[in-house]
Parts: C-alpha cells; sequence; structure tokens
C-alpha cells in the first residue's frame, strides 16, 4: 500500500467500484426521486428512490422477473426487457404519486442506445417525467426486438435452433418477439 504524507485511501465503495462519490453528491443535491436503473448479467432492476437522513430509502422497484410472472418467455437483460421493467416501475410510481424522478445510470458508461436508455424510454413512455435528451434513446424497432425477428428469419432451422436455444427452450420464436413484446406491455398497461 502506498504512503506518505499527501496519500490519501479512497473511501471502500470507490476502492471496489461500487460509488462514484462526486456524481453522486450532484444527484443528491438535485434533492428529487432518482430512476435507478441497474443490469446484472441475467436482469434489470429499475427503482425509484430518495435520500433520507438514515440512508436511501427506495419507494418502488420493478424487477425483470416480474415481467416473467407476467407471461414474459425471453430474457431477461435484453433491450426489451429493460424497455418493460422500467416501463412497469413507471406505472408503479404514478400510481403512488411520483410523477418525476431524475436518471442514475451509477457506473455505467453512458453510451448512446444502451440498456438503461431503454429502461428510461419506457419510464418516460409511461408518463412519468425524467429529464433527458430524445438523441440518446434507442430506436422503438430496437426496442420491440424487430432487429432478433429479421435476424432469426435470414436463418435455417438448423442454425435458429442452435442460436436461440434458450428462447426455444422458454416457447417462444425469436421471430414472433416484436408480437410477444407488445402483448406484455399490453398487460402492464392494464394492469395498472
Amino acid at each position: 500500500m502506498a504512503q506518505g504524507s499527501r496519500y490519501k485511501l479512497a473511501f471502500r465503495r470507490r476502492r471496489e467500484g461500487k460509488t462514484d462519490y462526486r456524481a453522486r453528491l450532484k444527484l443528491i443535491s438535485l434533492e428529487k426521486s432518482r430512476l435507478v436503473v441497474r443490469l446484472t448479467n441475467n436482469h434489470t432492476i429499475v427503482q425509484i428512490i430518495d435520500v433520507a437522513q438514515d440512508g436511501d430509502e427506495t419507494l418502488i422497484s420493478a424487477h425483470s422477473k416480474e415481467l416473467q410472472k407476467m407471461g414474459w418467455l425471453g430474457s431477461g437483460k435484453n433491450t426489451s426487457a429493460a424497455y418493460l421493467t422500467g416501463f412497469l416501475c413507471a406505472k408503479k410510481a404514478l400510481e403512488a404519486g411520483i410523477d418525476e424522478a431524475v436518471l442514475d445510470i451509477g457506473l455505467k458508461s453512458s453510451i448512446k442506445g444502451a440498456k438503461i436508455y431503454a429502461a428510461l424510454k419506457g419510464a418516460v413512455d409511461a408518463g412519468l417525467y425524467v429529464p433527458h435528451n430524445d438523441s440518446i434513446l434507442p430506436a422503438d424497432e430496437r426496442i420491440r426486438g424487430e432487429h432478433v425477428a429479421a435476424y432469426a428469419e435470414s436463418l435455417s432451422d438448423e442454425e435458429l435452433k442452435e442460436r436461440f436455444s434458450q428462447y426455444i427452450a422458454n416457447g417462444l420464436s425469436p421471430k414472433d418477439l416484436p408480437d410477444h413484446f407488445e402483448a406484455i406491455k399490453q398487460k402492464i398497461e392494464e394492469g395498472s
């Protein structure tokens, strides 16, 4: 470990790569609820969080596992699932009387059209006000999974079974992903 009178040890969560304290301080100073989007290896988590004296308080939470309970047969980590999870979280927030938030992407890189922004688009489409620039949002065709369906159309049956084995095992043809997406979105809309 480095030594010396000028060496300053970083906070533990900064050393572990979990928290950017400079960005967090800016978000907290806004005194608004945060729309927190976190992506794991298999799922998408979208939450509305407020800062409290004793720590952060989660007001609303939506997880891509909830989509599976609604009948979602696709992956919990793709762009479509991120959009639907954001959409579900915003619907819950509006029911609870929360109508605006500020996006918190954590330590993820801000990349145009990323899954984080698909979740943001879902929240905005549901009616939650989140300040953003429309140029960073992914295209609607990509969110619905039309690019996956077009790619699946170009494959032979053997290649399709090999490359989309998880979809097929769940009972969903990748060619039907856009229609399945719209059906689940409609269920979320009707459920609120």
